[in-house]
């Protein structure tokens, strides 16, 4: 729970008790002040007239052939958001979480680049996200197993709320995740990348890097322009030596863009020295011009990494039948 009901209670003289009391309503799906009945029924009306208890409502919900769900929230001041809920075995559940309301980076590849830039999300909001998507999966028998900060907008951007959601959501106080189990991935964007080297839980960071040249890579991300790969993976080295953590690479395979057996190897170069594991995702159409890689250029380029000593993990596409998977939020009507 962000500070403004806790400090609202303590400045209102409450005691501590009743911060604890509002945060286990909020973690068993409470919705309303009104609901909220550990609490004396003057201070729910006071509560509900000057702090909402949720930052984000649903809007809308729809829910892929594969058992992904994306909701479309709503914030306070209008603004749309969507979050992810996709569905492993064995009552596993991960969620895709958005930071931002729009995206200022403007990745070709990515529908949320096409909004344009919006606004900072709040940590509330954030982890509120988090939490209905805890309730639902818990309605399911299931639970959040891990949470990526893969959504909307670019985390590290936005990192004084993006830290803050972190610490929630990895508090037992809040949902309990561990460290391991959060992922915050970045554009590359190398301010945030060194911020994430004091924070003190130990998430892991993942950089979506999708090209291993800069030529290719400036045409697919702008942000490219002003941090080119060298710089970027530099970023990447400082944090892993301060931290001790491997980077995870994300790479978009494009057909005939970066996806040649010459690309692996380029990428293989970068890479080299181990500090690094590549995720290799399919793409997931987004009404550019753009056309995943056939299965064939997939095989070919994995098993040139592989003969350079690198071995990828392949990301399977989920919820591409209703707009939610990787590179394709944008606020589309659920």
């Amino acid at each position: 729970m962000k500070d403004d009901i806790s400090s609202i209670l303590k400045g209102w003289g409450e005691p501590a008790y009743r911060i604890k009391q509002v945060e286990d309503a909020r973690r068993t799906g409470i919705r309303s002040w009104e609901d909220v009945t550990t609490l004396p029924k003057d201070l729910r009306e006071k509560l509900s007239e000057v702090v909402p208890l949720w930052t984000v409502t649903p809007d809308a919900v729809a829910e892929s052939t594969d058992g992904t769900l994306k909701w479309r929230l709503r914030t306070h001041d209008g603004l749309a958001i969507e979050s992810v809920l996709i569905k492993h075995a064995r009552g596993r559940r991960t969620l895709c979480v958005s930071s931002q309301a729009g995206c200022a980076l403007g990745c070709k590849f990515c529908a949320t680049g096409t909004m344009g830039p919006g606004r900072d999300l709040t940590s509330r909001e954030i982890s509120d996200q988090a939490y209905l998507a805890n309730d639902a999966a818990r309605e399911a028998d299931a639970r959040v197993s891990n949470v990526v900060f893969m959504g909307m907008g670019e985390p590290l951007q936005n990192t004084a709320a993006v830290f803050d959601a972190v610490r929630e959501i990895h508090s037992p106080e809040g949902l309990g995740i561990s460290a391991r189990q959060i992922a915050i991935s970045t554009a590359g964007w190398v301010p945030g990348i060194d911020e994430m080297m004091d924070f003190e839980v130990p998430v892991r960071l993942a950089l979506s890097l999708h090209a291993a040249d800069d030529a290719t890579r400036s045409q697919l991300m702008p942000v490219n322009n002003r941090w080119p790969i060298a710089n970027v993976l530099s970023a990447c080295r400082r944090y892993g030596d301060r931290t001790g953590r491997r980077v995870f690479i994300e790479y978009l395979l494009l057909e005939e863009i970066n996806d040649s057996v010459a690309d692996a190897k380029r990428l293989a170069e970068l890479l080299r020295d181990g500090r690094f594991h590549v995720n290799l995702i399919e793409y997931n159409a987004t009404g550019g011009p753009y056309r995943g890689s056939p299965q064939e250029r997939r095989r070919r380029f994995a098993e040139e990494l592989e003969r350079a000593g690198l071995y990828p993990s392949m990301r399977r596409s989920r919820g591409a039948d209703i707009a939610a998977a990787c590179g394709q939020l944008a606020n589309s009507p659920a």
